[in-house]
């Protein structure tokens, strides 16, 4: 039987369910470099340890080649080409070229002349950023790749912008299958808001009329969040007053970061350290605006689908991948400069403008955008990419 085979480093939180899905309809194969995402690890970043609280490895075929490896670090290319061999897949999905793993999935699938799909975290944001002669080499590895690719699935409009920059014009190779998130473990409805909103807030010490500012992931310098106690300053008197500030995640710059507020920030603030994806949907509930002023380049910014499914709008800076696709001024959210604290107070100034006026209207037009970036469209993607190729 003609199967694909996906290759990846280790099972992934938000691919995973999209590699379930699409097993519905295609005979598919993952071949995992570790599973120490599965066993538990240590993050760096988070500077804590844990394990996803979903079954990352259910509802469709898999192998894992080394078992033993602890960290994205340790895992090698070893097994890789003996596994495929063995599979003889009819073509391979690639999902990088970065990692050893990847790079030893590419060349198997060019030497043997198997199909080759692709769906990397594309994007030319840190482009111009670049040596110029490092982004020379790196636009002629990658035109050289895309070349021998079948069909590149593009996340969303900077990935299809980054695709066709480099040469990928042809509508039959391009398939969307965008950036998603799993909401089985969140409470987002209209209900669950009711329940936890108020009690959450309580809990944290939060009164019922704050305006909450939420920041939820690493604390960490690429993230930004050493611009929110200075843009959280220069917000006008009437919303710091109402102003209170949440920190949900854990990293290098927590005690940077409560040093910055205690003593600069006019208004409250609560750290909740790491917190395990079943318990976000309260603190996204709690909250009436996301931020994310990313100093760096972000793929994407899967938290942002996370706070759209709840109904809760996001500012964003313009190094995070997803704001063409899911950040529409004065609908679900503004974007601000990166590394410009009085743009993300402009911004956070904006949203609150609008987004307090009508709430439910605004969690109603949240959940419609995020409802269009699904695992539903994102298997749908792979299905399609899949029978391009199928009998090639």
């Amino acid at each position: 039987m003609s199967r694909l085979a996906i290759i990846e480093t280790h099972p992934v939180q938000y691919h995973a369910p999209v590699w379930r899905r699409a097993a519905e309809k295609v005979p598919l194969h993952v071949i995992y470099g570790g599973d120490f995402s599965v066993r538990g690890y240590r993050d760096r970043e988070f500077g804590a340890s844990f394990q996803w609280e979903t079954d990352l490895l259910a509802g469709y075929s898999h192998q894992v080649l080394q078992p033993a490896a602890a960290d994205y670090e340790s895992v090698t290319a070893a097994g890789l080409e003996a596994a495929l061999d063995d599979m003889k897949p009819a073509a391979v999905l690639a999902l990088g070229y970065h990692h050893p793993l990847d790079r030893a999935a590419l060349k198997w699938a060019v030497k043997r002349k198997v199909p080759l799909l692709f769906r990397g975290e594309t994007s030319d944001v840190p482009h111009s950023k670049r040596n110029w002669w490092r982004a020379l080499l790196r636009d002629m590895m990658l035109r050289r790749l895309y070349r021998r690719c079948s069909v590149c699935l593009y996340l969303g409009e900077r990935s299809l912008q980054h695709y066709q920059r480099l040469g990928v014009d042809d509508e039959e190779r391009l398939i969307h299958s965008p950036y998603c998130v799993d909401t089985s473990a969140f409470q987002t409805g209209e209900a669950a808001r009711e329940a936890l909103r108020l009690p959450t807030r309580v809990k944290a010490g939060v009164s019922a009329d704050a305006w909450v500012v939420l920041f939820s992931g690493k604390l960490s310098r690429r993230k930004g969040v050493l611009l929110l106690p200075e843009a959280l300053r220069s917000l006008p008197q009437k919303l710091r007053d109402r102003g209170h500030l949440v920190c949900v995640g854990s990293g290098e710059l927590q005690q940077d970061l409560e040093e910055a507020c205690a003593r600069d920030l006019g208004m409250r603030c609560h750290f909740t350290g790491f917190v395990n994806q079943s318990g976000l949907s309260a603190w996204y509930h709690a909250a009436d605006v996301l931020v994310l002023p990313s100093l760096e380049m972000e793929t994407w910014g899967l938290v942002v689908n996370d706070a759209l499914h709840h109904g809760l709008p996001a500012v964003v800076s313009d190094a995070v991948g997803c704001a063409p696709d899911l950040i529409a001024s004065w609908r679900t959210g503004e974007v601000c400069e990166a590394g410009n604290a009085v743009s993300l107070a402009c911004a956070l100034e904006r949203c609150a403008s609008w987004s307090l006026e009508d709430p439910a209207a605004t969690r109603r037009r949240c959940r419609e955008l995020v409802g269009r970036y699904s695992i539903v469209q994102a298997a749908a993607g792979v299905c399609r990419a899949w029978e391009r190729v199928k009998y090639a």
